[in-house]
């Protein structure tokens, strides 16, 4: 007869003696223990984590796991708190080595909150390291770690959320900012300080004014020039947090800081072109540089022309100017008439919609002014290529001319979208282009490859102004599959421009339109309802044997960085979910043996996703959109959970679908959907094959009239 569900075997280690094989009762309130003062112990995982059994997860504990007798969390706290104020450095260091560790559980760090632990250490960094200063010439190492262990328990105490970042005095983060500003600092004590000044920047507006005082662009870029990837990710954090927190006004001071340490060369040269490889932390740092940056020009892009402002209307005279290289005329030249006249021929050549007052095309948000100054960039700095382009439209027919004033405004428009130009950053993006670190100004010279590209796509689509839009949708696609090639620099990109012809595109086309092409006539919609169960059991079976695969999912924290992991499969039979927690990241897939945890498919009660998941609900929850997109959770019993964050779009798709699956519910995902039509018209073409050429009517064929007599059925 199998035990009680709610009866588990564990190994519990005991001081001075080899660990024991029991049974713990999840349900009971608590074994009783033949110790004295049991209320000075506690439980705790054996494992890495060193996590303490408590009410709230004891349901946690499972099979086989290996528990520890200890000293009870308020008892450790009281402990380390007397022991990290010890006279010898020796006996201080191994208290806060310990304390470090210990901070990482949130029912130590509660405990140790309440006695005032944040308090003394900030005190410890604010003054008791001067003690410590003057004997860092003789015992440099030992003060290096002292601060190194302070500053990672500090760490790892506020990633709790307990504690309000308000509460922090300017001694304070006068202190941990000259840990940054030294050009000689211990790494780990760098990467602390650097950790410290971006969390502090980013959950206080008033520390932000405090850190800004404190830290400068030129104190940090040294830190960007070594070699150690987590000190330069770190790094182009808190850049990234003092960038996203600065008031509007003093963003474009800070990026004019920026461009003078020519922090994007540094970049380029030291992290983008260096040996190693980026791994996705940086990679999302360097993303939400990009649209940062990209950003500043948001200012330019809701800002509209007045047609009244003379210097901004002597911008287009300028564009005028350089396009048809006429000499400013004398005011008294020639009669007002005459004069407007030539004005509204020129304008018209330039392919401004209105000919007579052009900057009435420049009061559209978005682009507004930020088209007019891509124009005049390109005037100026590609000044052969923007002559080329207003002379060759000049000189053909109107109705076969591009219009370079309409097609700049939109072009703009379309770029300022594809670029996500006013858009916060995404939490978990990791999408940043090499080409824009490459320029100064490489918004404007990414302007300047795509309007030529699109007045080469003008012709040789030898549109006309009916086929404005069209061109535009064909220009879009062909920047948005040269993007998609991450080209390391503009000429690169340029280059995969070029390869990208309209003619390639129309072969790209079509040949994705081979692979979606949909029959609507009535015998072959028969068919399809007739062969889509089939497809729809195959989908099924596929999904159903990925979850037999399993996947490995992150450990669901509010901390940004973690590296904790847990994987889940069903079992070959479909009736089993086996899951466990990994110390790593696997190469391949998990054996079943080695997951501790099961739960009966049939124990399921439902499947819910994003919002109605019970970690979204939590406080202190990831409620990005990203996250909530990728959160679902399995409902089983009364009231437990199993909770879920996919790694992407894809593994949410499968596990959600094969979930309901084994429900025996509806799959639909829009992979299903996607899936669904790929291989429903793979098979519908494989079984029409024999009927090429021929056409397929839209009814069939009526039924004829009975014959008058059967004389012409006769037996052999």
């Amino acid at each position: 007869m199998p035990p009680p569900a709610d009866i588990v075997k564990v190994a519990i280690e005991w001081p001075g003696a080899f660990p024991r094989l029991m049974e713990i009762d999840q349900v009971r309130s608590r074994r009783t223990w033949s110790l004295g003062n049991p209320e000075n112990y506690a439980l705790q995982n054996a494992d890495s984590t060193n996590f303490y059994i408590t009410e709230k997860n004891r349901n946690d504990i499972k099979n086989g796991s290996i528990l520890r007798l200890t000293t009870s969390p308020a008892q450790t706290a009281q402990q380390l708190h007397e022991r990290i104020q010890s006279s010898s450095m020796d006996a201080k260091l191994e208290a806060l080595k310990d304390l470090a560790s210990a901070s990482r559980d949130i029912t130590f760090a509660q405990e140790f909150i309440n006695l005032d632990g944040i308090s003394l250490l900030t005190q410890m960094v604010e003054s008791g390291t001067e003690r410590y200063q003057k004997l860092q010439k003789i015992m440099k190492p030992c003060f290096g770690d002292l601060l190194s262990f302070t500053l990672t328990a500090f760490v790892e105490l506020m990633d709790h959320g307990i504690v309000s970042w308000d509460t922090f005095s300017v001694a304070f983060i006068k202190k941990i900012a000259s840990y940054v500003n030294k050009s000689a600092m211990d790494t780990a004590v760098l990467q602390r300080s650097l950790a410290i000044l971006e969390s502090m920047v980013l959950n206080s507006q008033d520390l932000y004014q405090k850190v800004a005082q404190e830290i400068t662009i030129g104190q940090l870029i040294p830190h960007l020039q070594g070699t150690d990837q987590d000190i330069q990710t770190y790094t182009i954090a808190v850049i990234n947090a003092l960038f996203l927190k600065a008031p509007e006004e003093k963003r474009q001071e800070m990026a004019h800081i920026l461009a003078q340490k020519q922090l994007r060369s540094i970049i380029l040269t030291n992290i983008i072109r260096s040996a190693r490889p980026i791994n996705d932390e940086m990679a999302h740092q360097l993303y939400v540089l990009q649209v940062l940056t990209f950003n500043l020009l948001e200012d330019r892009m809701m800002t509209k022309m007045d047609p009244q402002d003379q210097a901004q209307r002597d911008i287009i005279f300028e564009l005028r100017r350089i396009a048809f290289d006429v000499e400013c005329e004398p005011n008294n030249s020639g009669s007002i008439e005459k004069r407007k006249s030539m004005y509204t021929r020129d304008y018209k050549k330039l392919g401004f919609i209105n000919h007579v007052n052009p900057a009435v095309d420049f009061t559209q948000i978005p682009p507004g002014m930020l088209a007019l100054d891509n124009m005049l960039y390109l005037a100026k700095h590609h000044q052969d290529a923007y002559i080329r382009i207003v002379l060759e439209n000049s000189s053909r027919e109107d109705k076969h001319e591009c219009p370079f004033g309409r097609s700049s405004i939109e072009l703009t428009k379309m770029l300022c979208e594809i670029l996500k130009v006013g858009e916060l950053p995404s939490e978990n993006c990791h999408d940043f282009h090499p080409m824009f670190f490459t320029h100064d100004r490489s918004f404007k010279e990414f302007f300047c490859i795509c309007i030529q590209l699109l007045n080469k796509t003008w012709k040789e689509m030898r549109a006309t102004s009916e086929d404005f839009n069209k061109v535009m949708q064909v220009v879009r696609e062909q920047i948005m599959r040269a993007l998609a090639a991450k080209p390391n620099s503009l000429d690169q990109f340029k280059s995969r421009l070029q390869n990208l012809s309209y003619t390639e595109i129309l072969k790209i086309r079509q040949s994705e339109r081979m692979n979606q092409e949909d029959f609507q006539s009535r015998p072959i919609q028969e068919l399809r309802e007739k062969i889509q169960p089939e497809i729809m059991e195959l989908i099924k079976q596929q999904r159903l044997n990925r979850l037999c695969e399993g996947t490995c999912f992150r450990k669901i924290s509010c901390r940004r960085r973690q590296d904790k992991f847990w994987y889940c499969r069903l079992s070959p039979n479909h009736k089993v979910l086996h899951y466990g927690d990994l110390e790593e990241h696997p190469q391949g897939e998990v054996p079943h043996d080695s997951l501790q945890d099961k739960l009966p498919v049939a124990d399921i009660k439902a499947v819910v996703t994003g919002k109605d998941c019970p970690h979204m609900k939590e406080k202190g929850a990831l409620k990005q959109k990203e996250v909530l997109e990728l959160a679902f959770s399995i409902l089983y019993e009364s009231d437990e959970y199993l909770n879920f964050i996919a790694p992407d779009k894809h593994e949410y798709c499968v596990w959600t679908d094969g979930l309901n699956a084994l429900l025996g519910k509806e799959m639909t995902s829009e992979f299903t959907k996607s899936d669904l039509d790929t291989l429903l018209s793979m098979e519908m073409k494989l079984r029409l094959l024999d009927l090429e050429n021929i056409q397929i009517p839209e009814a069939p064929p009526p039924i004829p009239k009975e014959p008058s007599n059967y004389d012409f059925v006769y037996d052999n």
